[in-house]
């Protein structure tokens, strides 16, 4: 037998041995692949580039809080319970915005409002869920953990120098600030600031 004669049916042996074996590597990844895309697909999970997690508004800063959107949900049905009388800073529903903040008594009621919000939004606010009254201590504890932001996006609670607080419900391309308020004109009231939020002292991100 000749040395070509050698040498062709080794190489003929070694076709039988590895019949196309990256073709078909390339193949099983293709499937492989195929069906995790198909499992991603079934599971709802968006891609990553829509992913509402990975969105941004600016290096590391979330487009929304999920707990603030929430409690925004919560504040925007509560919009026209008011006082019962007028001035009283009570009523009923007040008094289940009350019951959501420790040792909370009758009186100026807008951190009793917010407070409750947290609290149907699972995330009550404070270091022990305590919710507040004053709105001078909500600043205060945004401070310390690092909630107080420059920035309003909606969901975000707004501050006015320690005296008034409400939720921001939407943020317009010129700056204007729509929030929702509790304890404004005597009930839960949709109000508009402008740009600066009228003087707000600053916004808590849940």
């Amino acid at each position: 037998m000749s040395v070509e004669s050698v040498m062709a049916r080794v190489a003929a042996l070694q076709e039988a041995m590895h019949p196309q074996a990256p073709a078909q590597a390339g193949a099983v990844r293709g499937r492989l692949s195929s069906d995790f895309q198909a499992m991603l697909d079934q599971s709802g999970v968006p891609p990553a580039s829509t992913s509402p997690l990975l969105q941004t508004g600016g290096i590391g800063a979330p487009l929304a809080s999920g707990a603030g959107l929430r409690a925004l949900s919560f504040a925007q049905q509560e919009v026209g319970v008011a006082e019962q009388p007028p001035g009283s800073n009570d009523a009923p529903r007040i008094a289940d915005y009350r019951a959501s903040t420790a040792g909370a008594g009758i009186g100026p009621w807008c951190g009793y409002f917010v407070s409750w919000a947290a609290k149907q939004a699972g995330a009550p606010l404070g270091e022990a869920g305590q919710g507040f009254g004053a709105v001078a201590s909500a600043w205060d504890w945004a401070q310390r953990t690092g909630r107080a932001v420059q920035t309003p996006q909606a969901g975000d609670l707004i501050v006015w120098d320690g005296t008034h607080i409400g939720i921001v419900e939407s943020v317009d391309p010129d700056g204007k600030v729509h929030t929702i308020e509790g304890n404004s004109s005597n009930a839960v009231t949709r109000r508009t600031h402008d740009r600066t939020g009228d003087g707000a002292t600053g916004y808590i991100r849940f």
